[in-house]
């Protein structure tokens, strides 16, 4: 026999990173499996089950014979559904030929980058950033263009910074609002000031707005295309039903925006994944149109509040520890820099000697904080905490 083969693997996976939040997540249930008592902040999905109404949407279908392969765009029903939505709720005037039905917001946004980017493109990602949005880019041919941001503005990208990192390479902007890892909301003073700098240099903006109905405090969500007809024409939006109404593992995600780009989105899609799951957008067509979703919603967001408030009680009794309030999504992104740690460093020893699983920020960009998810139940997050507090104070 001969030596060692070479196994042949394309040189674009060697410049992805591997997901740190899956990692940590494994790494967590492997401890549990063996019988420990571990604490998980990981999370990036509700702890709710699907609302009944949107579970038995999908079970009337598959009674009705909804098994088979749809339009790779999606189920008209639901695209219209989607266009409705997306005018009455953020004043987008998208029509349902505009609207693609994606395998979960995540898909929306890769096939987007494969629609739009040409090897050389650079896309502006303002850090701390989700961790899959450079990745997505670099699977492109792109160029990722990454804007650090502080805690003092709240981790949010300002007009001016944006303008600095332009280039004649810029294609597209990537805006995350409410944002993952540290639940900031954009006012929309602070959108309108983006919008002229993205109109002004004719830029494309992708609006990943997943989060858009988990806000507290009364912050209000605002579509940076609705604020006029000029950042209207230049913008994407991606969303999912999988935060908003507990359907993580539907996968079912769309994106609105610019015709012929949808058309190209189409297409990859067609040649990728065909369509999504066909009784899966029905369920997500009652998810939209039944009256009972808005209860659900708010049933969740009350515990997500109640939870937001203990932590963030907890947290200020830490010297060690610091962290902006978010006012959406579920996370707490807290600065662990005066433990003298790196994030990493910090996230693997409060595993294995707390039991207390938290993303290290370095995969969002930032290697001063760790992420913490309290979408989980109240007693993980007092015992979790209590955890969290002796090993930051003894560190």
């Amino acid at each position: 026999m001969g030596g060692s083969r070479q196994i042949p693997i394309a040189n674009r996976v060697g410049e992805v990173t591997p997901s740190l939040t899956l990692e940590i997540s494994a790494k967590a249930k492997a401890m549990k499996a063996d019988g420990l008592d571990v604490c998980s902040f990981s999370a990036g999905e509700p702890d709710f089950d699907t609302p009944r109404h949107v579970v038995e949407a999908a079970k009337q279908a598959l009674d009705d014979g909804q098994t088979r392969y749809g339009p790779a765009a999606g189920e008209p029903k639901l695209r219209n559904a989607i266009a409705q939505k997306l005018h009455t709720e953020n004043n987008l005037p998208y029509s349902a030929n505009q609207v693609i039905i994606t395998n979960g917001g995540k898909y929306s946004l890769f096939t987007l980058m494969q629609a739009m980017i040409n090897p050389g493109d650079e896309v502006i990602i303002p850090s701390p950033y989700w961790l899959s949005y450079p990745e997505m880019v670099k699977l492109a041919g792109g160029i990722p263009v990454i804007v650090p941001t502080a805690a003092a503005q709240q981790y949010k990208i300002t007009a001016s910074q944006l303008q600095h990192y332009i280039t004649p390479n810029s294609k597209l902007f990537i805006l995350n609002s409410p944002t993952n890892p540290t639940g900031a909301v954009y006012s929309r003073e602070e959108l309108t000031a983006l919008a002229e700098v993205i109109v002004n240099n004719d830029l494309f903006v992708v609006a990943d707005e997943i989060y858009e109905k988990i806000l507290y405090d009364q912050a209000e969500h605002i579509s940076i295309g609705s604020l006029n007809s000029e950042i209207f024409e230049r913008t994407l939006v991606s969303n999912g039903l999988a935060k908003t109404f507990a359907m993580t593992g539907w996968r079912v995600g769309y994106l609105a925006g610019n015709e012929e780009i949808v058309k190209a989105m189409t297409t990859i899609q067609s040649h990728s994944t065909s369509n999504v799951c066909t009784f899966a957008q029905y369920g997500a067509i009652a998810a939209l149109e039944n009256p009972l979703s808005e209860k659900a919603i708010d049933e969740m967001l009350a515990a997500f509040t109640q939870r937001r408030q203990v932590m963030l009680d907890v947290l200020s009794s830490v010297p060690q520890l610091s962290c902006p309030t978010p006012y959406g999504a579920f996370y707490l992104f807290v600065d662990i820099s005066e433990t003298g740690k790196t994030s990493l460093e910090f996230a693997n020893q409060l595993l294995e000697e707390k039991q207390v699983a938290t993303v290290p920020g370095i995969a969002f960009g930032n290697d001063n904080c760790i992420r913490l998810s309290y979408a989980t139940d109240m007693t993980t997050i007092k015992n979790g905490l209590e955890r969290l507090a002796k090993f930051a104070q003894n560190s």
